[in-house]
């Protein structure tokens, strides 16, 4: 087996490991509320998992065949540093389903196709992203899942920079491969989570809303897969409703089972996907967040504004709270506004 590719397995465990370690001990109870979905455990399972393959490193056992005791291809230990069978050794099944992630790998490596507004009958639509750094880890996008309906995502990854924005280029690559073959976000979000999840170029935890609009029946169906939850304002109540996660984050969770939720709308309506550059957004004396009860209220406040003017007064307002200092992190938010 060569050293190289050990030796590359290894780094990326470490750094994982401190990652998701710094996480659990420093994330508020709030915050891992959020992530998580539920509890830890999912995260205290994945955690072993990266002990024993470090232990196995140690020991120099790390890809070693079950069945015939050689070596796995390095190939296969770099997509999945688990790996204990030979690809000789795989069934049927087991070899399709490697080549449809094989040919996932690949496509991720492509260049990123343009992002668009998409133009949908009675639905204002409007986007707003800007990076603390020159490249961000926030990440939107629209694109059609296999039936014609409406796709929209937003997701964070955590930091900044051009390793986050590497990744996200890789998940909105992902995402436009996968969604064309299902209608279920549960779907996509669980494939990229195993193929994230032992990847030895994925050390971090992204954060996910992925969504499916039914423009005709004004129907949202979606996984928040740890993402802040999303605010719909209903105009017939004048209150706000948040869509709160079903699921881990991608990347934190050795087990990940994403749960479906949907949301009718009505005319009227106005539904808010943002990142926590808004809400974690702190004032000018550095004690207080803009926090999502503000969201809500200026929300709610401009609720009859059109969806591009939604996101500028939401700007405004969070660029006002923190005395119009340079961001701390990557803003972006996506409007959608049901006209009528």
């Amino acid at each position: 087996m060569s050293l190289e590719i050990l030796e590359q397995i290894e780094t990326s465990l470490v750094a994982k490991r401190q990652a998701v370690t710094e996480f659990i001990e420093t994330a508020s109870d709030t915050e891992k509320a959020a992530r998580l979905c539920e509890d830890d455990h999912c995260v205290q399972d994945h955690l072993h998992v990266i002990e024993t393959c470090l232990a196995k490193l140690d020991s120099h056992t790390l890809g070693i065949c079950e069945i015939c005791h050689q070596y796995v291809e390095p190939s296969q230990l770099a997509m999945n540093y688990t790996a204990s069978i030979c690809l000789d050794h795989y069934s049927e099944e087991e070899m399709r389903r490697l080549e449809d992630e094989l040919e996932l790998s690949q496509v991720v490596q492509r260049a990123l196709l343009p992002q668009t507004v998409p133009t949908i009958d009675g639905v204002q639509v409007a986007a707003f992203s800007r990076p603390a750094d020159i490249i961000g880890g926030d990440y939107f996008d629209f694109f059609h899942f296999r039936d014609g309906s409406h796709g929209l995502v937003i997701a964070d990854v955590s930091g900044h920079g051009v390793a986050a924005g590497m990744l996200m280029s890789s998940l909105q690559t992902a995402l436009r491969t996968m969604a064309p073959d299902t209608d279920s976000p549960a779907e996509i979000l669980e494939r990229i989570n195993r193929f994230y999840i032992h990847n030895v170029n994925f050390t971090t935890f992204v954060t996910v809303f992925l969504a499916r609009f039914d423009p005709h029946k004004l129907e949202l169906t979606y996984v928040n897969a740890g993402h802040n939850p999303p605010a719909v304002h209903r105009r017939a109540s004048n209150e706000i409703h948040w869509l709160k996660p079903t699921a881990p984050a991608i990347g934190l969770a050795e087990f990940f089972q994403p749960r479906i939720e949907s949301v009718r709308l009505a005319k009227g309506d106005a539904l808010l996907l943002y990142t926590d550059g808004v809400t974690e957004a702190v004032n000018a004396a550095g004690d207080e967040q803009f926090g999502q009860a503000r969201l809500a209220d200026l929300l709610s406040q401009n609720s009859n504004l059109a969806a591009p003017d939604i996101l500028h007064s939401m700007y405004a307002r969070a660029s006002e709270f923190g005395n119009y200092r340079s961001l701390a992190d990557d803003v972006t938010m996506v409007a959608l506004k049901i006209e009528g």
